[in-house]
């Protein structure tokens, strides 16, 4: 009789972890995701800046994800990573899968956000005056001295605007995510996903639960991307 409550109470306590693990994997995929698109996105960004005959096309290509329809990239992804592709035998082979698994997800929101860090980027790439990259050339400063001491500072408010809606975006992946990570409970589950099965189970309580939370999140990302932004246009015009 006396185990009943601890019993009752470890249930408990186990129902509220399992309840918060689709917040928990979705911070952790959105965090990896957007730390990978953060670098990717603007190496990306520079290359193209610096192309002439083949910028649209890579621009075109580096863009494409955002277009498209989440699912049909999913369905790309899983072509690419799937058991039965050339990439998905070697991967499989060194014992590396990211079909039905967390890897999977992080793959799957880095390719969908990816876009918004490299446009935002690009395009603080292309509002930098040329005559200040001309008068570092003939101070004699290298390519790489340029990038990051005069086009990343300068660019930085298209930076962070990219790196904030790539993690809001990150966070809030769905169709790339569930056509190759899958629904997984506690292992690839995802808040966005969770918001699905919550619907299709006809358990409203929980998927009101999830879509505020998420609201919660994408409000406080808005805000501070503003705040920031706000902060940083008051300091120029000093």
């Amino acid at each position: 009789m006396t185990q009943k409550p601890f019993l009752k109470n470890s249930a408990s306590k186990l129902q509220t972890d399992m309840d918060l693990r689709p917040l928990l994997i979705s911070l952790k995929v959105g965090f990896l995701a957007t730390v990978i698109t953060f670098f990717i996105g603007i190496a990306a960004a520079y290359f193209v800046v610096q192309m002439k005959k083949t910028k649209g096309i890579a621009d075109a290509i580096f863009t494409l994800p955002m277009i498209l329809p989440p699912t049909v990239t999913g369905f790309f992804l899983l072509l690419i990573f799937g058991k039965n592709s050339i990439i998905g035998e070697i991967l499989n082979s060194i014992g590396i899968s990211f079909v039905f698994s967390w890897t999977g997800a992080v793959i799957a929101s880095i390719v969908v956000s990816f876009p918004l860090m490299y446009r935002a980027t690009c395009g603080a790439f292309e509002l930098i005056d040329m005559n200040i990259i001309y008068a570092a050339r003939t101070l004699g400063l290298s390519e790489w001295k340029i990038f990051y001491k005069i086009m990343i500072p300068v660019s930085l408010p298209g930076i962070i605007a990219g790196t904030i809606l790539a993690f809001a975006r990150a966070m809030g992946e769905f169709g790339a995510t569930i056509m190759l990570a899958g629904n997984i409970p506690g292992k690839t589950q995802t808040m966005a996903i969770a918001v699905y099965s919550a619907v299709q189970a006809g358990d409203r309580t929980l998927a009101f639960k999830w879509v505020g939370i998420i609201c919660v999140i994408s409000f406080t990302m808005i805000i501070l991307l503003n705040t920031w932004l706000g902060n940083q246009s008051r300091f120029i015009g000093k």
